[in-house]
């Protein structure tokens, strides 16, 4: 029932317990630990903070808490390329699949229902617009929690209809309560959850490390094309190691950093437009290479 950081936040849920509320902030960061802390508060015999004790605080999973998220699969059961929150999640449909219209308007077991769309700029303009009353007046037992990264994510319609709450990184100080392993920190970037995935998979972050490592180290070799390659593949399968190549960025001074930062921005934009892997990784090399050679040449 403990949260690491986020007390502002804490004190301000506690206190105005909105029916209709957006949380925002990076992935990792603590975004559905606090919707999830918000709604065991409303349901908990003692109220805010949760006590953990009570009869509503030991159910998991609680019947009064609902999460809906993306699909990942179609209904063929293949990989979805966009995962998506479809309308049938939003509103009854035949399918018989739980859905966050009908499950909020039933009576909660103990004070409040909550339901939560964890994934808010996943949906699509029909489930959006299927939601748009419940936001405006939802049932008086009943809270709405949308998860975003940031209000400019999710649609207008959605935004004007919900009091905002943002969550920034946790300073590192903070996550030293958790670990003092420097690779682990670097790759949670304040974000606790981004934390604890490290301290579960540690040589998946230190492969992250190395990949950047032999990334920045090759700029003058032959071996510099093979890492960007590398570099694609990890971030193909989901990982992610931009946080170490911003550590190593950092050491190039900061004209040379926004550079490299924004053909970073630009190597992501590309691949999520499924430009080919070879053509990329040629020229983030490049790219790599010509910002590292004017920045000698601004040092001699």
């Amino acid at each position: 029932m403990k949260l690491l950081g986020h007390e502002k936040a804490q004190k301000l849920l506690a206190r105005a317990r909105p029916q209709s509320l957006l949380i925002t902030g990076p992935e990792g960061v603590g975004r559905r630990a606090l919707a999830r802390w918000f709604a065991y508060g409303l349901n908990c015999e003692r109220g805010f903070p949760p006590c953990g004790q009570c009869q509503s605080c030991r159910m998991t999973p609680h019947p009064d808490y609902l999460e809906i998220a993306p699909k990942k699969e179609t209904q063929s059961g293949e990989a979805a390329k966009r995962p998506l929150i479809h309308v049938d999640q939003i509103v009854p449909r035949t399918s018989g699949e739980t859905n966050l219209l009908e499950w909020i308007e039933t009576r909660p077991r103990f004070a409040r229902r909550v339901a939560v769309i964890n994934g808010a700029e996943h949906l699509t303009e029909a489930a959006a617009n299927a939601l748009l009353k419940t936001l405006e007046e939802p049932p008086a037992h009943a809270h709405v929690v949308l998860i975003a990264p940031s209000r400019s994510a999710i649609l207008p319609t959605l935004a004007s209809r919900v009091q905002e709450v943002r969550l920034a990184p946790l300073p590192r100080e903070r996550l030293l309560e958790i670990s003092d392993d420097p690779d682990l920190l670097t790759f949670a970037e304040g974000a606790p959850g981004r934390l604890f995935w490290a301290m579960e998979h540690p040589e998946v972050v230190r492969d992250l490390a190395r990949a950047s490592d032999r990334l920045t180290a090759g700029l003058e070799g032959e071996s510099g094309l093979a890492a960007a390659r590398d570099f694609l593949r990890l971030m193909d399968e989901g990982l992610d190691p931009t946080p170490f190549l911003a550590r190593a960025f950092k050491g190039w001074g900061p004209a040379a950093e926004a550079a490299a930062l924004e053909a970073l921005f630009k190597l992501k934009e590309a691949r999520a437009a499924y430009v080919g892997a070879e053509l990329l990784a040629a020229w983030w090399h490049q790219t790599l290479r010509r910002i590292h050679a004017d920045l000698r040449a601004r040092a001699l």
